[in-house]
């Protein structure tokens, strides 16, 4: 008798990405499969209750994409997640966490421990919020899915990363013979050294961070601010996690907070970071106006707003993500004379964002993840023409 409540694998319909569900809810189980069946995109190939069950379910079904609860009994999702990731070494976890201070400090530990990404829970009595999760979900998996999917094709060699970008060609698909990607056009440097680094990240972002300031060796010259797609909680402890990896200060930003030389500021969940110029220096104004592209903080609203104020000497940097925020404000860091930086595709968890503004042709380079902290160490410190 199986140890799992998971039906045997069978073939998916073209196309679709195939989940499995992991929560020992049985309403948010069928609450999830619901979403995810109703999706002409998705196939859910199984469920499971617990940890243990979902080592077995992900060994034997070997799906793309795999939504884990964290609270869970006889073995939970964050002691689940290493065994996952052995028996099924293809798919992409997504955790599945609560808004709290405990879910979020969690979540950061399963990142680091490899998952891919996470949702938290909407909190009862917020207007949509069942609504922006089923969003959440979907697009989540759906990404993930497809980067689940092109790392196999690249395994298979049916894609070719472009020689200069990395970025992966389509698939191809009547004949298993690689593609060479478009070209990308790159725009020459700023003329001048910046006197801000604005980052902004979504999926995959985390890791990103703690990666790129924790290879931070000196104090910049110069302030930074990143907009990472969180909510509150979530960006309390990041700041806290990147604060204790780096050799520079690192604090979630505080309304009406002076940009200063060799500090980190990262926008605060639920609210826009914007930057103003002030009386005499320029500040931080956190706002809570609609959302942009589905998130609050956005990137789109620091870099535009930054640009205003920093002009020709802004650099914008754009990380793993799903969608396409940060690309209308690179555009007017870029037409103002910035920099635009995008992390390459082979690096990213998701290469969305930073695909959006790459193939748009607004960045001056395009760098894999292993090379981002050194060069924005020598720009930030003017040690780049």
């Amino acid at each position: 008798m199986s140890a799992f409540p998971v039906p045997k694998p069978r073939q998916s319909e073209a196309g679709q990405y195939r989940v499995l569900v992991v929560d020992d809810s049985a309403v948010i189980r069928t609450m999830l499969s619901q979403w995810l069946r109703a999706d002409p995109e998705i196939e859910v190939i199984g469920v499971a209750t617990d940890g243990q069950m979902a080592v077995e379910a992900a060994g034997r079904l070997q799906p793309e994409v795999v939504l884990l609860d964290i609270e869970m009994p006889r073995m939970t999702g964050i002691e689940a997640l290493p065994g996952i990731l052995k028996t099924a070494p293809s798919a992409r976890v997504i955790m599945v966490s609560t808004l709290t201070y405990a879910g979020a400090e969690i979540s950061l530990r399963a990142l680091s421990a490899g998952a891919s990404d996470y949702v938290a829970k909407p909190q009862s009595g917020r207007d949509g919020a069942a609504e922006n999760f089923r969003r959440d979900i979907l697009a989540k998996v759906k990404a993930l899915g497809e980067t689940a999917r092109q790392a196999h094709r690249r395994r298979q060699g049916l894609v070719e990363p472009h020689p200069v970008t990395g970025r992966a060609a389509a698939p191809a698909t009547s004949a298993p013979r690689p593609v060479q990607a478009a070209p990308i056009t790159l725009r020459p440097p700023a003329k001048f050294p910046p006197k801000i680094l604005l980052i902004g990240s979504s999926t995959g972002g985390p890791q990103a961070l703690i990666r790129i300031f924790s290879e931070w060796k000196t104090p910049p010259r110069i302030p930074i601010v990143i907009t990472q797609h969180m909510p509150p909680a979530f960006t309390t402890i990041l700041a806290k996690r990147l604060d204790s990896e780096a050799q520079i200060r690192c604090r979630e930003a505080e309304d009406g907070d002076p940009l200063v030389p060799g500090v980190v500021y990262l926008a605060r969940g639920d609210y826009h970071l914007l930057v103003e110029q002030g009386p005499r220096n320029p500040h931080i104004r956190l706002d809570q106006g609609p959302q942009e592209n589905f998130c609050r903080p956005a990137v789109d609203p620091m870099f535009r707003s930054a640009a205003v104020v920093y002009k020709s000497q802004c650099m914008a940097v754009v990380l793993t993500g799903m969608g396409h925020d940060g690309l209308a404000g690179a555009r007017v860091v870029a037409d103002a004379g910035g920099t635009v930086i995008a992390q390459d595709q082979e690096s990213s968890v998701v290469w969305g964002m930073p695909g959006a503004v790459a193939t748009a042709g607004l960045c001056s380079q395009i760098v894999s993840l292993s090379e981002m902290s050194a060069l924005l160490q020598k720009s930030v410190n003017g040690e780049v023409k």
